[in-house]
């Protein structure tokens, strides 16, 4: 077995341990990056999540009324392979063109607490290093449904990203904000899309004025939903699968699918690491436990991005390699911590867009918060010609305020250039601007954000 020693091991090629791998290597720093798959150089955000899909939920709206689905379909696949190759090749670059980094693929599984060995076939490697960041992101969680596991129409985000047959008919089991984005991509290209949901209603984080409000957008684009769902076996047929499902009340019913994706969540992807050999604890879902520096039960080891149990986006990820990087680097002397994480924003990339950031009004009702609400239809909004100009004027925003303080403690914008917008309001309440600033600043015309001088005018409750 051959062996090398290195100032810092970083385990994944995802947005937070290549960040930190190419700042160390820059410094000076003798940097090992270990990944077991040469497809995934870079990370699975630009490789087969993030970028593609809203490459592909882009590309869905561009087809001529001319050209076949099927033909477009194919085409915006091979287009986003062809951009996430290049992307891919970057990142390679960025880590290999610096003289004090070494990209190794292969399967990574630890030793001890000091040292790791990869495999690759028949070769052996062994990597010591006196710090190692854990970076192996998730995988998606496959639930134990008779049939479901062996199928041969069963699809990750991965295939469905990958090949360039368009599914005929595809269901989706889970109508959580993975499931949904997929159902909202494939419909866009005139998939027939039935997504199957245990719970009463979709999207169970959002509130249910939101929620209804996407639902009545989704339906409209053709996709249909089965709530209160539990599938219970999927059987193969020779050109689709059967899925079958009861509903609360005893009826049972059946989908038929070319593809059937589960999009019930991921799960952070730790098998093989044998972590016990490191003494690196796990909780009760399989995710590393980290203090709020990152750092695992052994003080030297970090673990970043999706497998440290956190919220699963990129710039989590990068805000990861951030605290990381202050404790090994001394970059903010070493203050940066997950306790400074504030309004923190995500979007699912239906069409439109879905954005949310702070509390939900039944959260803050939950805490005992004396709130205004502010709600409005992106139909109603005499404020935002925008929506009319692109041509897409569905959607509500709504946002969440303080009584007492004007403080704005959440927001949901369903809506068109939502990804952008939510990003002024998650800053905004990191500023502690209040939702009257909000409303009574100055926004160029005509955009979308000149919208919240609407929105914010109007008390409903």
């Amino acid at each position: 077995m051959d062996a090398l020693h290195a100032d810092l091991l970083v385990i994944g090629f995802g947005k937070g341990g290549k960040t930190l791998a190419a700042a160390m290597g820059r410094a000076g720093k003798r940097v090992v990056m270990v990944e077991q798959d040469a497809m995934l150089y870079g990370g699975t955000c630009i490789n087969i999540a993030c970028v593609p899909t809203k490459a592909l939920i882009h590309r869905a709206s561009m087809r001529p009324d001319d050209v076949d689905p099927g033909t477009w379909y194919a085409a915006s696949v091979a287009s986003t392979a062809s951009m996430t190759s290049t992307m891919r090749d970057k990142n390679f670059r960025m880590l290999d063109t610096l003289d004090t980094v070494t990209v190794v693929t292969g399967t990574a599984s630890f030793l001890d607490e000091k040292r790791v060995e990869v495999v690759a076939g028949t070769d052996r490697l062994e990597i010591s290093a006196d710090t190692i960041v854990i970076n192996t992101g998730a995988e998606p969680v496959i639930p134990d449904v008779p049939g479901l596991r062996g199928s041969a129409h069963l699809v990750t985000n991965a295939d469905l990203v990958r090949s360039a047959d368009m599914p005929r008919r595809v269901a989706v089991i889970g109508g959580g904000y993975q499931g949904i984005e997929f159902a909202a991509m494939l419909s866009r290209y005139g998939i027939p899309v039935t997504v199957l949901e245990s719970g009463d209603r979709i999207l169970r984080r959002e509130d249910v004025d939101v929620a209804r409000a996407a639902e009545t957008i989704l339906r409209e684009d053709g996709i249909t939903f089965v709530t209160g769902a539990r599938v219970t076996e999927v059987v193969d047929g020779d050109a689709a699968a059967t899925v079958h499902y009861e509903t609360r009340d005893g009826t049972r019913g059946t989908v038929e699918a070319e593809a059937v994706l589960v999009g019930t969540g991921r799960a952070a992807r730790t098998a093989g690491l044998r972590l016990q050999a490191a003494g690196v604890r796990t909780d009760e879902r399989g995710a590393i436990e980290v203090d709020e520096y990152l750092r695992t039960s052994r003080p030297h080891i970090f673990a970043v991005g999706d497998v440290n149990g956190g919220p699963q986006f990129t710039y989590i990820s990068l805000d990861d390699y951030r605290i990381v990087a202050g404790q090994i680097m001394g970059t903010g002397e070493g203050k940066r911590s997950t306790a400074d994480r504030v309004a923190v924003p995500y979007t699912l990339f239906m069409t439109p867009p879905l954005a949310r950031v702070g509390m939900t009004e039944k959260e803050a009702h939950a805490l005992g918060r004396s709130v205004r609400v502010a709600a409005k239809d992106v139909a109603a909004l005499m404020a935002m010609p925008r929506a009319s100009i692109v041509g897409d004027v569905r959607g509500m925003m709504k946002f969440v305020v303080d009584a007492e303080t004007d403080e704005i403690l959440g927001a949901a914008l369903l809506s068109v250039d939502a990804q952008e917008l939510i990003n002024t309001v998650a800053l905004a309440m990191r500023a502690g601007v209040t939702a009257g600033g909000l409303r009574d600043a100055m926004w160029t015309h005509p955009s979308s954000t000149e919208a919240f001088n609407e929105v914010l005018a109007t008390v409903v409750r």
